[in-house]
């Protein structure tokens, strides 16, 4: 799959989706009665609008706006309501590279959604023990964590419980994406030095949690390496639907495979103009040799 930040076409054409059924929220709702409830609006400007908005014959949201009465923020808090879909308002202090938070209509995010219904029906569907997706690369800055990240975010807004965990033990980043600051993570988990505490939930993000990497440790392979690491996926497993890996460069060392047979399948990653054809080439080989299953790969800045 083509991933670029600012394409304009997508390379995989999107399949339906078995979306699991939720209480709709906001159904039957108009968006003034939603931002009146919210304390959002007066009752007495909510009736101003709409006489404005059968006056002009113009959608509630672009008559209050045209009224200096709401924002932009405020119809995107209301839409989310009536769709109960996950709401970010604007000065969230989650990272900008975040697209499918802070621009969920945006065609970039368009993409992160064809890629999720390809990796349900080749993956996550066939199996109720299949929950466990590595995203790697043959190579550094390719954008796995920035992959991995969004493509949870579009996992959880289908209303799947989803978890996304950093196993870049050396240099991650999944901690400042979502702002979490320096607190126990993997490493701690599997030291045990933490317990299920390290898993945080991200109020933002309804059905999103992180479970940082954590302290920095001496040994990220051994760590990996044990039986620990394995249950532990084994047991996030039964109360998550989704789990999402973030991994090391596979060319700086054997993490990635290790995440990636824990896992059982693989997301692969390149970069266009940078990534070595012969690299990638010997890294899919190898996991294949190692039983892990290649349900995809996304091909960054086209």
């Amino acid at each position: 799959m083509n991933m670029n930040r600012n394409a304009n076409t997508t390379a995989v054409r999107p399949v339906p989706l078995t979306v699991p059924s939720k209480p709709a929220t906001g159904s039957g709702r108009s968006i003034g009665m939603i931002l009146v409830d919210a304390g959002r609006l007066s009752p007495l400007d909510a009736e101003r609008i709409a006489h404005f908005q059968k006056d002009r014959g113009a959608r509630f949201g672009d008559s209050g706006k045209a009224l200096g009465l709401l924002t932009d923020d405020d119809v995107r808090f209301a839409l989310s309501v009536q769709f109960d879909y996950p709401y970010l308002a604007r000065e969230s202090n989650l990272s900008r590279e975040l697209v499918a938070a802070h621009h969920p209509n945006s065609q970039p995010v368009e993409q992160l959604r064809a890629l999720r219904s390809q990796l349900m029906l080749r993956w996550f569907d066939t199996g109720a023990d299949r929950r466990g997706l590595a995203i790697v690369s043959a190579g550094s800055k390719e954008g796995r964590s920035y992959i991995a990240a969004n493509l949870a975010i579009v996992f959880s807004q289908l209303g799947l419980r989803t978890l996304l965990i950093d196993a870049d033990m050396r240099a991650p980043r999944q901690h400042l994406l979502f702002n979490l600051g320096k607190g126990a993570g993997l490493s701690d988990m599997l030291a045990g030095r933490a317990g299920p505490e390290a898993v945080v939930s991200v109020a933002a993000l309804q059905d999103l949690s992180v479970l940082p990497a954590g302290v920095i440790p001496p040994n990220p392979q051994e760590l990996l390496g044990r039986q620990e690491f394995s249950r532990l996926l084994q047991s996030l497993g039964q109360d998550f639907d989704i789990i999402i890996i973030d991994t090391p460069p596979a060319s700086e060392c054997a993490d990635a495979h290790t995440v990636a047979v824990r896992a059982g399948a693989a997301l692969v990653v390149a970069r266009q103009n940078e990534s070595s054809v012969p690299q990638m080439t010997r890294f899919t080989h190898s996991l294949r040799e190692f039983g892990v299953a290649l349900v995809g790969s996304v091909l960054n800045d086209a």
